[in-house]
C-alpha cells in the first residue's frame, strides 16, 4: 500500500566551497553593529511529500532527486529527514 512521506530537505555547500552570499550578509551584519557573528553560510530549504510503497524506497528516490536536480553534487551536500504522513479518508457524500 502506498504511503505518503513528508520531506524536508537541505543542501548546503561543501566547507571547501567559497560562499560569496554568506560573505556578504556577514559583512551586512557587521555593518548593523553585530559583531559577534563569526561565520555565515548560505544553502536551500526543500519541502515535499513523496508518495512510496516504503521507507526505503522514499529514501531512495530522495536521494536520486536530491543528487540530479536540487543539488550540485560536486559543489553541495545534502541531507534530508523523513516521516509517514497520515492521509485524509475520503468520505462518501
Amino acid at each position: 500500500m502506498t504511503q505518503n512521506y513528508q520531506a524536508q530537505i537541505y543542501v548546503t555547500l561543501r566547507p571547501s566551497v567559497l560562499d560569496p552570499a554568506g560573505t556578504a550578509v556577514k559583512s551586512g551584519l557587521s555593518h548593523m553593529g553585530h559583531h559577534n557573528v563569526e561565520q555565515i553560510r548560505i544553502g536551500k530549504y526543500v519541502e515535499l511529500t513523496i508518495a512510496a510503497d516504503t521507507e526505503d524506497a522514499a529514501r531512495q528516490q530522495l536521494d536520486q532527486i536530491c543528487d540530479q536536480l536540487l543539488a550540485n553534487p560536486v559543489i553541495e551536500n545534502y541531507r534530508f529527514d523523513l516521516q509517514q504522513v497520515s492521509t485524509p479518508l475520503n468520505v462518501g457524500s
